[in-house]
């Protein structure tokens, strides 16, 4: 057993010290960016910005939504090839904006290779709670030498060393985050994890350094947490429960005491196993909770409010692109970052 005393940092640690800006206005602000990756050698531009692969943002119809913002989504590694069938006939133009996931079974690796016989899909997410482990290295070695030419997102992990590990082992992009879900409870249950603002910088270090990208997910509950990752040094950013509870999530609206709601529930929670596995392993422990979000209509107003406040922080430190925010901030430390006196208040938050 040993002991870190290094601090390590949350979003909720910090804020952005503002600079000096010759910007004369959000609109001048260009959130696209340009990425090569490493294995295929393709380039992909658009606006970084990743919908969760759970079953309830992971959607079809999330797909849609983002795609006219140029942005990505995972779709829920329980689709059906009949499902991506119907949907890349349907929608053949949102397709360069999908990840097709899987997990490391052999079941998955199976449906994948039946997905790819049907659509040729751009990007891929092997995505585990656990990334440390050599069945999931392994994994990742064989997913690259059979899809050569597909862009690979890989994670969770939350430490250099491992980023560099499937960054060699055929990863273009690393997803970093183990237990800052809003819906997670890995750490309640395990006590394992670490501060989603400091694996960031400390992942994008070593990600950066051999010509991959990493992808934050988990952690962030308001535009300025999105603002805070970009700025620390994250490619692209994964939200799950930021899009919960809109027309485009799947489930329907549920009313309680005159007020409307959508389910959300971690994609290792009770409710998420019995759902597509049947039953909670007897080996294992629900990592997840379920909650009901209240209902919020198209997501579209949620996705406008995400992009004006990354491009309201880029005016505050002179950044005229994305690319450019990382490289212009400086955090500070701070005990207290928002005035909450009306928190205990109803405020209506549509």
């Amino acid at each position: 057993m040993r002991i870190e005393y290094d601090i390590k940092l949350d979003f909720k640690d910090v804020l952005i010290r503002p600079k000096r800006s010759v910007l004369k206005t959000r609109a001048e602000v260009t959130l696209d960016r340009e990425f090569k990756f490493r294995h295929t050698q393709t380039t992909w531009q658009g606006t970084p910005i990743i919908a969760a692969n759970m079953d309830h943002t992971g959607t079809f119809a999330m797909a849609n939504a983002l795609s006219s913002h140029h942005m990505l989504t995972a779709l829920d590694k329980f689709l059906t090839v009949d499902d991506w069938k119907k949907f890349a006939k349907d929608h053949p133009n949102v397709l360069p904006y999908c990840f097709v996931s899987l997990g490391i079974s052999d079941a998955e690796f199976e449906r994948l290779e039946e997905v790819m016989k049907v659509v040729k899909l751009p990007f891929i997410c092997l995505d585990v709670a656990n990334g440390y482990t050599e069945r999931f290295v392994s994994c990742l070695e064989h997913l690259r030498e059979k899809y050569p030419d597909t862009v690979i997102m890989a994670g969770n992990v939350v430490t250099g060393e491992m980023v560099e590990e499937l960054i060699l082992s055929g990863a273009d992009i690393v997803k970093i985050g183990i237990g800052p879900g809003s819906v997670c409870t890995t750490r309640e249950k395990t006590g394992v994890g670490y501060p989603q603002l400091s694996a960031i910088i400390e992942c994008a270090d070593a990600a950066h350094g051999l010509g991959g990208q990493v992808c934050a997910d988990g952690g962030c509950a308001t535009p300025g947490d999105v603002a805070k990752a970009f700025a620390a040094g994250a490619d692209f950013v994964m939200l799950g429960g930021m899009l919960a509870g809109h027309d485009e999530c799947s489930g329907e609206v549920i009313e309680e005491n005159g007020r409307k709601y959508k389910r959300f529930y971690g994609m290792s929670s009770t409710e998420a196993m019995e759902r597509h596995h049947g039953t909670v392993a007897d080996y294992r422990a629900s990592e997840g909770r379920s909650v009901n979000v209240p209902y919020r209509g198209p997501v579209k107003e949620t996705v406008l409010d995400i992009l004006g406040g990354i491009r309201s922080t880029c005016t505050y430190v002179g950044a005229h692109r994305l690319k450019e925010l990382s490289k212009r901030t400086t955090f500070i430390r701070v005990a207290r970052q928002l005035n909450e006196v009306f928190v205990p208040y109803s405020v209506d938050k549509k």
